[in-house]
């Protein structure tokens, strides 16, 4: 299971990333949405964690690319982010967004959203969990 972990700012992408690699996830990680378009393009990317507030591409605009391409448009998208405003959430789900996660979290709150898409995910595809 690799998950890319797309967040500008650096600590935020190093404990989320070594916590998922403590609990058995590949981890690839991307510092705002045009590194994240390139790491998709290279791996088979299993889920996303993505910040929005983000320089260059922020998180919505890469949620919509994402969704716009047809060999990434099944990857499941958890928004993790400062960003509380309810319009905000709402417009990410609109788009595609999976879940939506409001920082501070925790390391524990991460790997217990991660696990809940994953089970989504592999029910979805007819796999018993």
């Amino acid at each position: 299971m690799k998950i890319l972990v797309v967040d500008d700012c650096p600590t935020t992408r190093k404990l989320i990333s070594l916590y998922l690699k403590s609990k058995g996830f590949l981890v690839v990680t991307a510092e705002n949405g045009l590194d994240a378009i390139e790491k998709l393009g290279a791996g088979d990317i299993n889920l996303i964690l993505s910040d929005i507030n983000m320089p260059y591409m922020d998180g919505i605009e890469f949620l919509k690319t994402v969704r716009s391409d047809p060999n990434s448009s099944h990857i499941p998208i958890f928004m993790v982010t400062t960003e509380s405003d309810p319009e905000e959430k709402e417009r990410a789900f609109k788009i595609g967004a999976t879940g939506y996660m409001v920082k501070p979290v925790t390391a524990e709150q991460v790997v217990t959203a991660v696990k809940q898409i994953l089970k989504q995910t592999f029910i979805k595809a007819g796999c018993n969990v």
